[in-house]
């Protein structure tokens, strides 16, 4: 006894180690010591003891968290009975000993949580133990106010956790966990939090007593989870505001159309603190984004009614919106107002003319005080820009009234963003500019807004616009120094005014615009392109970095609307540009754009946004049709086909770079100039070999360096560097065979070895070898078509040659590097490694090598590739697989082409291979992106059939032997038939009780896998029959018949389609059978 005490004392003193020390090396030791302490054999005695005995609170902190991490352990974990007495245990400590800590009582209640909802399947003597939570928690409920915050608080955290996925566990038993709990418990908790809330506003509340307080937050705590619950498990990313509906379950209808809970809120509101009224108010949004289809049209009018009432109600007594967590909160619930609710139901609302009058108010003096909240400003736009999309499809005979309003918004939004110059300039305040995400997101609702009662919108623009321009005009041939600081002022107004008229022109709408509205557009380009000229004529002396951007961003918006193939030409806007700027048609606008793209390049090559933006201008320029073509007829783009150096291009430079990874956008602009090339560059090898010259000379360069043994380093890094990203984007360019098939004679065979000592020297400096790699996947890539070599030629087989030694020098060596730090993996090796697997798989699916020469002359190269890729995918933990999206899409579609072409090859692999790769595709199954649950479904059918094709080989009379891979992969499957039916079930859950997007390939593998395990089918299909209520048993087996109904014992293309019709049939069905019950959906127990 006396060692249990002393090694307790000795926790305790490493618990205060771990909390409370500032001194690093003593706090790494003691975490050490704590985590060996976790992982031992007895660790939960001494957790029990610790929580009995201990003196400190820390100690009862680590007692909670080890239990935590004890009952969340998914191997060997704890047998039912220590649960259920764990459970019990903190039930008893939380009520005896209600003045904990409070991060105490939140870990133990944590625990509590984590206990239930794993194990919310566990029956003991037929009856779910884990599942009286309301219970549990009755006790505490009739007791002190300390008791009752730990009640509700129990609640509120389940609630949260049951709605949490966690990675540790399956997505599907998650899902199933969370249905069962919202069919059996959640109402219930909702009502009860309801009629507590009720309770509390009756009684008069002393909000100063702490312990009410409290109460009453968590109380609103409770009532939010329940809402904020992930019903029908859509909502992955908890972070997007988009998902405005909340799929209340139709057994809850009694609760919303009752008025009495939505105006508990509104009445929450007007009577408690400003410090708790944001939970509110973030409760009432939640209900006014309840799902449409739970009312009829009458019911759902008359809780509309009552919504926008309580709305009204705020606006008339606005004091609590002071607060920016109330005003942000309100603002959402405004917004939810139109994407809930269409304009032609809110017309009738009885107040409707009133409240419309009151929001605009709040929404112009929102905009004015725009220093105030910035990031609720999106919520008021987003409403307004709903309003004013809808205004041309409101059947309804009462007035919108959104002529008179609409205006007053736009006009707030423009003046006040202008005044705002000032004060930032005056006050060194963050300028709003500087974030272009928030600005463009405004911009995209106010290019909505600003087009209703467009006319309004053009003239205020006008006015501003002439004044600034005006007054920045005087002030820059003034020599005074203090009118420069002014000049400053007047510029941050006309990047405003250009971003804003950018947007405006951005929101014509082919169908809805008129000759007017053109013409007014031509107004406004007039006057940007004039400004234009102005500030390119003063670069040699100084720029305006915004403006320019601002220019840019305008210069998009404006080739989005009126360039390209869709528009007409004889647009009254070319009208007014002849008769101000003399511009007369397409091509010398375009002349234009390229004149200010090549006086970008020239003034701005050290200035990266600004670069960018114009390649990308340029890039975009590059892909119409017709565009292009007038494009290159012009001498500016000429001048950049033959001079595309450092001296005419700063930004091509190869010494003034800081990094190496500025140089991005050089792929950007030879991916245009390429285009352009392309154009009139038929079968023209002369003028191919002119273009590449600088490149050539590049390549030469490098080649010399090589060749000593002395040489700068940095220097040849950066020269190959700019050179692979130029090729990268002239190989993505070259989209035609006689186009393509010049540009790999020019690099092959001279350059590649230099690609191939690139990759042996550097493999370690990323920098280096993601453009290397980048550049190999891009020229195996057969985009199109374009790699097609002739009867006679061996160049496919010597590129997959080039191809697999690059792989296996990179694989080889990257595995080499060891341990690399978690923080740093995807950079180090990840990304390389998607590389590789993206260009094997472009060179394996490219229809230009045929495989099989390989080993008839005993060339290594395929089995050098697939061995390295084995060794790259073992060296990669599967979680990995998973959570890095450009990994994932690279692996699972190689893997698709792997099973679909090289299924002797994946026959051939050690048991632990093929083990890693079927449970990467088991878990793949229920991956969140389409692509890759796609392609796992291709890859799980192409192993199917093989299996099963083998099978039926070997069952046939005259069968020949099968071969030894086969044979051995047989085998393995034999002796893991779980794999394949732990599949089987996901497929069949997915399909049956979720959101299916991909229901077509889903139903590929399916079939394969009901013939492999017909037996376990069965089995599957009796437990779903079983688990629905009684008088629904019947429908289920029939849907079950139904699918199988006509289907023959074979994989042939007929059967499997017939098979995939039955199956969205049955899908249908038994969707509709479970909407009409009353029972949970999942609470079957197909996956525990």
């Amino acid at each position: 006894m006396a060692d249990h005490v002393q090694s307790l004392a000795q926790l305790e003193i490493l618990c205060k180690q771990l909390y409370e020390t500032t001194d690093t090396s003593t706090r790494l030791q003691a975490e050490k010591a704590l985590v060996e302490f976790t992982n031992s054999p007895d660790c939960l005695s001494k957790c029990q003891l610790l929580l009995e005995r201990g003196s400190s609170s820390y100690s009862q902190l680590l007692a909670a968290t080890c239990l935590s991490k004890l009952v969340s352990r998914t191997s060997n974990p704890l047998p039912l009975e220590q649960r259920i007495d764990i459970r019990n245990y903190v039930l008893n400590y939380l009520a005896t000993r209600p003045k904990l800590a409070a991060f105490v009582t939140q870990a133990l209640i944590q625990l509590y949580a984590r206990i239930t909802k794993l194990g919310w399947f566990d029956c003991q003597k037929e009856d779910y133990v884990f599942r009286n939570v309301i219970v549990d928690v009755t006790r505490f409920l009739q007791d002190s106010v300390e008791h009752c915050i730990i009640g509700v608080t129990i609640l509120s955290q389940l609630t949260n956790e049951i709605n949490q996925a966690d990675t540790t566990h399956p997505l599907t038993k998650h899902r199933k966990i969370a249905s069962s709990f919202r069919d059996s418990s959640l109402f219930d908790i909702f009502t009860l939090s309801c009629n507590l809330l009720k309770q509390a506003s009756g009684k008069n509340l002393n909000l100063n007593d702490e312990g009410q307080h409290g109460l009453l937050m968590q109380l609103l705590k409770l009532a939010h989870n329940c809402l904020n619950f992930d019903f029908i498990g859509t909502s992955t990313d908890e972070s997007s505001d988009d998902l405005c509906t909340v799929q209340i379950p139709t057994s809850w209808r009694s609760a919303f159309l009752d008025s009495s809970t939505l105006q508990l809120f509104f009445d929450l509101y007007h009577s408690i603190p400003p410090s708790l009224s944001p939970l509110v108010l973030s409760c009432l949004v939640q209900i006014a984004s309840v799902r449409r289809s739970l009312f009829n049209n009458a019911e759902r009018a008359k809780f509309l009614s009552h919504l926008v009432d309580g709305v009204k109600r705020i606006l008339e007594n606005p004091q609590s919106l002071s607060d920016p967590n109330n005003y942000h909160e309100f603002c959402r619930l405004l917004a939810r107002l139109k994407s809930n609710y269409q304009l032609g139901e809110l017309v009738k609302v009885e107040n409707y003319p009133e409240v419309i009058r009151l929001i605009a108010n709040f929404t112009v003096t929102s905009l004015q005080h725009w220093e105030f909240a910035p990031n609720s400003v999106h919520y008021l736009l987003s409403l307004w820009q709903r309003l004013a999309a809808s205004v041309p499809y409101v059947k309804a005979t009462e007035p919108h009234m959104l002529e008179t309003f609409t205006p007053e918004v736009t006009k707030a939004y423009i003046t006040s963003r202008l005044e705002s110059v000032h004060i930032i300039l005056r006050d060194g305040l963050e300028d709003p500019l500087d974030d272009a995400g928030l600005v463009q997101q405004q911009l995209d609702q106010l290019s909505t807004i600003g087009r209703c009662e467009y006319e309004k919108t053009c003239a205020l623009l006008v006015q501003l616009f002439d004044q600034s321009a005006q007054s920045y005009q005087e002030l820059l041939q003034s020599t005074n120094s203090s009118s420069m600081d002014v000049a400053v002022q007047e510029a941050g107004r006309l990047t405003w005014l250009v971003y804003i008229i950018g947007a405006v022109i951005g929101g014509r709408v082919s169908f809805a615009s008129t000759d007017e509205q053109d013409a007014m557009d031509g107004e406004l380009v007039c006057r940007v392109l004039q400004l234009m000229n102005l500030t390119d004529s003063r670069l040699a002396q100084a720029g305006n970095e915004k403006l320019e951007l601002a220019m840019l961003s305008f210069f998009e918006q404006f080739r989005k609307i009126y360039i390209g193939d869709q528009v007409q030409k004889s647009s009254k806007l070319y009208r007014r540009l002849s008769e101000v700027l003399g511009l007369n048609d397409e091509t010398m606008v375009l002349s234009v754009f390229i004149g200010k793209i090549i006086t970008n390049l020239k003034y701005w090559g050290q200035c990266e946004p600004i670069t960018s933006k114009t390649l990308q201008l340029l890039n975009d320029l590059s892909i119409g049709y017709s565009s292009v073509r007038k494009l290159v007829k012009l001498s500016a783009v000429q001048f950049m086909l033959n001079n595309h150096t450092s001296e005419h291009f700063s930004f091509l430079g190869v010494n003034n770079q800081s990094n190496l990874s500025d140089m991005r956008c050089r792929t950007t602009f030879y991916t245009a100039l390429g285009r352009l090339l392309m154009v009139d560059l038929g079968e023209d090898e002369d003028q191919f070999e002119q273009f590449m010259l600088p490149l050539t000379a590049a390549f030469e360069a490098v080649a010399q360096m090589f060749s000593t043994n002395t040489f700068n380093e940095q220097e040849a890094k950066r020269t190959l560097v700019g050179l692979v990203r130029d090729l990268r984007g002239i190989a993505f360019a070259f989209n035609a065979k006689t186009s393509f098939m010049m540009l790999f004679d020019w690099i092959y065979p001279s350059y590649i070895p230099i690609l191939q000592r690139a990759i042996e020297l550097w493999y370690h400096v990323p920098a280096c070898t993601t453009p290397v790699l980048k550049l190999m996947a891009e020229l195996v890539h057969n985009r199109s078509q374009r790699l097609q070599f002739d009867v006679s030629s061996p160049n496919g087989i010597l590129l997959f040659r080039e191809t697999s030694k690059m792989i296996t020098t990179y694989g080889n060596r990257i595995l080499t590097l060891g341990e690399v730090p978690k923080d740093q993996v995807y950079a180090l090796k990840l990304k390389g490694i998607s590389i590789c697997f993206s260009m094997l798989k472009a060179v394996l699916s490219g229809n230009y090598v045929n495989f099989g020469v390989f080993r008839l002359y005993g060339d290594d190269a395929l089995d050098n590739a697939l061995q390295t890729f084995i060794k790259l995918l073992l060296s990669i933990p599967h979680s990995d697989l998973l959570d890095y999206p450009k990994l994932s899409q690279s692996y699972y579609s190689l893997l698709e082409v792997l099973t679909q072409d090289h299924m002797n090859f994946i026959a051939s692999l050690e048991p632990h291979v093929v083990l890693y790769i079927l449970s990467s595709i088991s878990e793949g199954l229920t991956a969140l992106d389409t692509m890759v649950c796609t392609g796992c479904c291709s890859s799980l059918d192409h192993i199917v059939t093989y299996l099963f094709k083998q099978l039926s080989r070997s069952t046939k009379k005259r069968a020949a032997p099968m071969a030894q891979e086969s044979d051995r992969f047989f085998h393995i499957m034999q002796q893991h038939p779980e794999m394949i039916q732990q599949m089987l079930s996901t497929v069949l859950n997915i399909i049956i009780f979720e959101d299916c997007r991909n229901q077509w390939s889903m139903s590929r593998p399916l079939l394969g896998l009901i013939l492999l395990n017909e037996k376990y089918f069965a089995d599957l299909r009796n437990s779903i029959v079983n688990s629905q209520p009684p008088e629904k048993q019947q429908a289920m087996h029939l849907c079950f018949e139904n699918l199988m109904e006509g289907i023959e014992r074979n994989l042939l293309t007929k059967n499997r389609d017939r098979f995939t019709q039955n199956l969205s049939v049955f899908r249908r069905e038994v969707n509709d059978s479970m909407k009409n019950s009353t029972y949970g959906v999942n609470s079957n127990d197909m996956m525990s």
